[in-house]
């Protein structure tokens, strides 16, 4: 049985940094993409970061581009976001998803059914 798992949450001041991590188990194709989803308070899910793990091509939302990384450890089946400069607006649910086999790695553009998802970790952003 799929699984996805995020640890590294918490609570932060402005300007600071935090890392979450997502532990993948119980796949039976290797996911060719991997992906950070947010949902902000009042929001719905946006897309954050994905990850090709093929080519190691990775795509960001604008509104976090140049201040967050995503970055892969395939031997150990971990996917990470390294999270810097945070601001209020970055505060949210954020959950890890793979992709399915069958579609592409093309953006953070992801559909509810086009993925399996992790069940998410609160980051609090305090200004």
């Amino acid at each position: 049985q799929v699984h996805l798992a995020e640890s590294g949450g918490g609570s932060v001041q402005a300007g600071g940094s935090l890392k979450l991590s997502c532990q993948a188990s119980g796949f039976s194709y290797r996911p060719n993409c991997l992906g950070w989803f947010r949902k902000r308070p009042g929001n719905g899910r946006e897309g954050v970061a994905a990850i090709d793990t093929s080519g190691g091509r990775s795509y960001y939302d604008e509104s976090v581009e140049g201040r967050f990384n995503i970055s892969k450890d395939s031997l150990n089946n971990l996917l990470y976001l390294q999270m810097s400069s945070l601001i209020h607006e970055d505060t949210a649910v954020y959950s890890c998803a793979a992709l399915r086999p069958d579609l592409n790695c093309t953006g953070v553009a992801w559909s509810r059914d086009h993925a399996y998802w992790g069940q998410g970790n609160q980051v609090t952003v305090s200004s």
